[in-house]
């Protein structure tokens, strides 16, 4: 295992072997919080991972990819699956994303490895689940935005369906899979057994959803789009100002009654269309429209100042260049100074939670292609002469 490292989760190695986006989200997790992250890739022969666009070195793969080690393998090579399996010997966590048929064609499925490393936690992400009917299918993060529902629920009312900004599918499976893998870990430390964790976008979308999917299983009620108002707490959406928009969030009696009183506006307060949380939200459009015609009244600096002051939560709505300069995203940390070999000045996301004692460790820039091949083989037992061989025979 590589020296040196600092975080919680520096005991464990972790090999990742995936591409695109929900599983290296989960192996940069580990590699986040110390664990040594040892990801591998195709041999320069075979061509790099372009699965995200742009270059190995561009704000999305240098993001992504932080913090972890690079080993190239053939695994269409039986001495490269041989590599693989020495590895997995001493691994704690294997992160995959395979299509479920094809690592069963590589031999290196959870069965076989378990039979190597019983404590093995064993991490599959997929597009669809391992088995069912749509088991074999490609995933992709806005084909499971589709499927889970999400886009049917997202933009102006008649708008037609709307993709979310970012790919939250590929994002929350990558989250759910570390979280499963630390479970796994934590049971392990009473089992001494690893076991197999499975996730896939589909699964992440639906439960992404949360009370909008409720409403159906539970109520039987079909949600749609609201465009910027909450679905089912109003007033709470974006409203116009002097010089742009700010967000609002003022369901609930008091805090509709403090806005009020901050808007100058007893007429709306006393409204009897407007008394109730029920009757504001069958009401929403009237609503809406007699606060806009207040709120229009401020700038939106002025406004936000305002209103929360009065207990009324609200907030701007940046650009992103803007989000980073906000005062207190620079005073909670968000963004982390990294090493880049071209660009100076960079600096990558960190994580969102912090440790009071032990902090996460965002302190090493995306490897170079293969650029551990000869660290890694040496420490699971390879010397000079093999490794040589290796590269020669294109094993790595």
């Amino acid at each position: 295992m590589s020296a040196n490292r600092q975080g919680p989760l520096a005991r464990y190695m972790v090999i990742d072997l995936t591409r695109a986006r929900a599983g290296p989200t989960a192996a940069r997790h580990f590699a986040d919080w110390g664990a040594d992250v040892i990801k591998i890739e195709m041999p320069a022969e075979q061509g790099e991972d372009d699965s995200l666009g742009g270059t190995r070195d561009g704000p999305d793969f240098f993001n992504l990819h932080r913090n972890k080690r690079s080993l190239t393998l053939n695994l269409k090579s039986p001495e490269g699956v041989a590599v693989l399996k020495k590895l997995a010997a001493k691994a704690d966590v294997l992160i995959e994303n395979y299509r479920p048929d094809v690592k069963h064609r590589l031999g290196i499925d959870y069965e076989t490895l378990k039979a190597i490393n019983p404590r093995l936690v064993y991490v599959s992400l997929s597009g669809f689940g391992q088995d069912g009917p749509y088991a074999n299918r490609p995933g992709f993060d806005q084909i499971a935005q589709g499927m889970g529902g999400l886009m049917s629920i997202t933009g102006l009312p008649g708008q037609g369906p709307v993709r979310v900004g970012i790919p939250i599918a590929d994002l929350s499976t990558g989250n759910y899979a570390a979280m499963g893998a630390l479970v796994a870990l934590i049971e392990r430390e009473t089992s001494g057994q690893g076991q197999w964790v499975t996730t896939s976008l589909l699964q992440s979308q639906i439960s992404m959803l949360d009370f909008q999917a409720a409403r159906w299983i539970v109520a039987r009620e079909v949600p749609g789009q609201a465009g910027n108002d909450h679905p089912t707490s109003i007033p709470t959406g974006v409203f116009p100002t002097a010089d742009g928009h700010i967000n609002i969030a003022a369901s609930g009696g008091h805090i509709f009654k403090r806005l009020c009183e901050a808007l100058d506006a007893p007429s709306i307060a006393s409204d009897p269309d407007f008394s109730s949380g029920e009757k504001r939200s069958a009401n929403r459009t009237r609503l809406n429209a007699e606060l806009a015609g207040r709120t229009k009244r401020h700038k939106s600096a002025e406004l936000v100042e305002l209103l929360n002051k009065a207990g009324v939560p609200s907030g701007p709505i940046y650009a992103i260049d803007q989000m980073w300069a906000d005062p207190q995203v620079q005073h909670v940390g968000m963004a982390v100074p990294m090493a880049h070999p071209a660009k100076k000045d960079v600096s990558i996301v960190n994580q969102a939670v912090a440790l009071s004692r032990t902090p996460s460790v965002i302190n090493r820039p995306t490897p170079k292609l293969g650029e551990h091949n000869d660290e890694v083989l040496a420490e699971i037992g390879y010397d000079k002469d093999a490794i040589a061989d290796m590269k020669r025979r294109k094993v790595i």
